[in-house]
């Protein structure tokens, strides 16, 4: 499983740091772990359970929105290529009438200051 952003798991052992950081790097969890122990170990262990701690505070709650759904050549897509199609028809077109308008303000203020530039003449 794989997750967009660095989130505390459901499936942790202790508070679900190291299993969330597994996660989001997709990486084994056990060997995640282990590596994180020996770090905690070998670096003294009041700063590595206080930096697990803060980052156990800081860390938001996985939740659906985060796991990142992987798609197999033989699993049906939820979308078809119509409505992608469409989607992507409309995305366009607003991006494209955002832009018209952008332009249509700067062009606005060009005229602005050239009708001022030729009245001062």
């Amino acid at each position: 499983m794989r997750t967009a952003r660095w989130t505390r798991s459901p499936r942790g052992v202790v508070f679900g740091v190291v299993t969330g950081l597994a996660e989001w790097r997709d990486l084994n969890p056990s060997m995640t772990r282990l590596i994180v122990l020996l770090i905690i170990l070998f670096t003294g262990i009041f700063p590595g359970v206080a930096i697990y701690l803060a980052l156990a505070l800081i860390l938001p709650i996985q939740t659906e929105n985060d796991i990142i759904k992987e798609h197999h050549k033989d699993d049906p897509i939820d979308v078809s290529y119509e409505e992608a199609d469409d989607d992507l028809k409309r995305e366009y077109e607003d991006l494209k009438r955002k832009v018209e308008e952008m332009e249509g303000r700067v062009y606005d203020k060009e005229k602005d200051w050239d009708e001022r530039f030729r009245k001062g003449e």
